[in-house]
């Protein structure tokens, strides 16, 4: 490998780190988004359950796959799941 192309993979792991992190970001947020819906449930407004079961269900998946399938733990796969499990089995829990 020529120092050319050394310094592009290293130019395009840098790249797809950031990539990263700004996707666990956007990640984060979304499952944030589900406040509005618990306290709507919370006040008695109550929402179908099932899609933020099936997120939680799905976060707990890519937890499970970023800390476990590969030997160099995924930290972004995982931080960007865990709002999911929290926030999804809440909405879900107070939309019963």
């Amino acid at each position: 490998m020529t120092v050319v192309e050394k310094g592009q993979q290293a130019s395009s792991s840098k790249f797809f780190t950031i990539v990263g992190w700004i996707a666990t970001t956007a990640s984060v947020a979304m499952y944030v988004s589900y406040i509005p819906q618990i306290a709507d449930n919370l006040a008695g407004h109550k929402a179908n359950p099932l899609q933020p079961l099936v997120a939680g269900i799905n976060c707990i998946l890519w937890i499970s796959y970023g800390l476990f399938a590969k030997k160099k733990k995924d930290w972004p796969i995982v931080v960007a799941n865990i709002p999911g499990v929290i926030f999804g089995f809440t909405a879900f829990a107070t939309a019963l």
